[in-house]
């Protein structure tokens, strides 16, 4: 009788690195390990905080995955979102590996992967919902879900210890602008086969009930259309919501009025989804912002960006009067079609109570229907877990407050507390056919995005520009000459953000006669140590302004020798 090979899958174990995306809005990205072989779940940006000062956004810490260039077998994404795909410009400079997506999410990528320059052309792979690619020791299906944005999917993973489900963003539309439903069967199926771990989403964890669908939005919109047919209308919204921008055309042509488009990522956006089919906008339908004095304002409608307030945004520009086409006024509404995402809602803000002091009308989501999220609240995340059934979960994508929300959920269900794993950035689970459990942790944090430099910026740079903002700068310049050890030209004293010069003379003279009697003091004692002139400097002069004033402004020394 032959021999039964032994099987050798028991031995393989998974490793589950986050290195974004938990306790933390954005910057989505995962790793998953097993024996030699590496993949990606998603490679996101996030935006930086208020004491980021200049930052224009976060991306992961891919430290770890650096070395391991040879072992990636793929990035796989699961929609196009910029917390899902907005790393990948800068990572795929240093990780020239296969990124997989779905049609829409690829065009999106491409568009902005040509504001870079590579030493190799990135691999972008299409897919399609339903299809599987196999990686090494893993296999990845893509499964249709409803979010936001088109063409998003969660992604099953087939590892030698069980069946990953990541959900990516998700929700639960019963009738999407698209008529494509999440693929809830397949889920059902995936549950009833096993899943050993599952990685959901938990955006809106906090709030019961179900998310509402798209096409409340388009009621709303309708109606915003009906009883305003003497003003122009200006809409804001997400440029890569291609269902919301679709439903906007759509209502514009019903009460026939042309469209026009402002801001770049909505052009570009539009211009990917019309091409790759993903919307229908009959010609002559759509306008160039540069014509729209052709036609009477109440027949026109613009589609903008700024939803969130982003300073330069296109909104942004026509709530200040600094837009180059559009010039707003009592005869405008304007629409924010958009929920502020935390940390935005002072900016946008800004841009209604300027709006506001125009005259010009502002209609938001208290008040009318004309946003719904692209998340799946309390009802529909129950409804995940009893499709599936997972052995364990491991709660994603939110702030510990969604991930905590989202682990009394799971334990409502009858879920075990021990079976679910609260995680953060960096730190390591792990999963065997012994079970799951935490073990250590890898290297993982913010790298900062400053201009086109990338991780140029840390923390003692940032430390100084909040020094900087709060306090001011004060240069003292003064030329020596260390054959004589005498001062022989200066020194000045300039101040930038710390005290107007004109107001407060009699300090600025103070200063530099304190600067320079530092300066002799060290050169009297025979010191040509630049460094302890310097500093003999900063500390004369930090000690006298904080007496006179309590602040304590960034102190520069420049100190030369002739």
């Amino acid at each position: 009788m032959a021999r039964k090979k032994k099987d050798t899958r028991t031995n393989s174990k998974v490793r589950i690195i986050p290195l974004g995306g938990l306790s933390e809005i954005g910057k989505n990205m995962t790793v998953l390990e097993c024996d030699e072989d590496i993949i990606v779940i998603d490679c996101g940006l996030g935006f930086p905080d208020d004491d980021m000062l200049g930052i224009d956004a976060v991306i992961p810490d891919i430290t770890y995955l650096t070395d391991k260039k040879e072992r990636i077998k793929g990035i796989f994404i699961t929609h196009g979102h910029e917390d899902h795909i907005g790393a990948l410009p800068y990572v795929l400079k240093v990780l020239n590996v296969p990124v997989y997506g779905t049609k829409l999410t690829l065009g999106i990528l491409a568009n902005k992967l040509l504001e870079h320059e590579y030493e190799s052309e990135p691999q972008l792979v299409c897919v399609n919902a339903g299809d599987t690619v196999e990686a090494g020791n893993f296999s990845v299906e893509f499964i249709h879900v409803n979010h936001s944005i088109a063409d998003a999917c969660a992604l099953a993973v087939k590892t030698p210890v069980g069946t990953i489900l990541h959900t990516g963003d998700f929700k639960v539309d019963y009738t999407p602008v698209d008529g494509e439903t999440t693929d809830l069967a397949r889920l059902g199926e995936l549950g009833r086969d096993g899943v050993t771990l599952l990685m959901c989403e938990s955006t809106n964890a906090e709030r019961e009930g179900y998310t509402p669908s798209e096409k409340e939005v388009g009621r709303g919109l309708d109606g915003i259309f009906m009883r305003n047919p003497d003003k122009r209308i200006v809409i804001a919204t997400f440029s890569s919501n291609v269902h919301r921008v679709q439903q906007i055309i759509d209502a514009s042509l019903r009460y026939g009025r042309k469209v026009a488009v402002t801001g770049r990522s909505m052009l570009n956006i539009l211009a990917a989804a019309i091409e790759l089919g993903y919307m229908n906008v009959p010609e002559g339908a759509v306008i160039d912002i540069s014509d729209i004095k052709k036609y009477p304002p109440e027949k026109l409608t613009i589609i903008s960006t700024g939803s969130q307030g982003e300073p330069m945004s296109a909104l942004y520009r026509m709530a200040f009067s600094d837009h180059s086409s559009v010039v707003l006024g009592a005869g405008d509404l304007v629409v924010i079609s958009a929920h502020a995402i935390p940390g935005n809602e002072k900016l946008v803000s800004n841009i209604v109570n300027e709006l506001c002091r125009r005259g010009i009308s502002v209609f938001r989501d208290q008040a009318v229907s004309v946003h719904v999220s692209g998340h799946a609240c309390a009802e529909e995340l129950k409804l995940m877990h009893a499709l599936t059934r997972p052995k364990y979960f491991m709660p994603v994508h939110g702030e510990y407050k969604h991930l905590y929300a989202h682990k009394e959920i799971a334990c409502s269900m009858g879920m075990s507390p021990d079976r679910i794993f609260v995680s953060d950035i960096g730190r390591v689970l792990e999963l065997d056919s012994k079970g799951m459990r935490f073990n250590g942790t890898e290297t993982a944090g913010n790298i900062l995005v400053d201009g086109l430099g990338v991780g140029d910026v840390g923390n003692i740079v940032l430390r100084d520009r909040k020094h900087l903002s709060e306090d001011g700068l004060i240069v003292v310049v003064a030329a020596v000459d260390t054959n004589i050890m005498q001062t022989v030209s200066g020194p000045d004293v300039v101040s930038r953000g710390f005290v107007y010069v004109r107001e407060n003379e009699e300090l600025m003279d103070e200063l530099r006669s304190l600067a320079q009697g530092a300066i002799e003091n060290c050169l009297g004692g025979g010191k040509i140590e630049w460094n302890q002139i310097k500093n003999a400097v900063k500390d004369e002069l930090s000690r006298y302004i904080y007496q006179r004033t309590k602040r304590r402004p960034m102190i520069l020394p420049i100190i030369m020798n002739i």
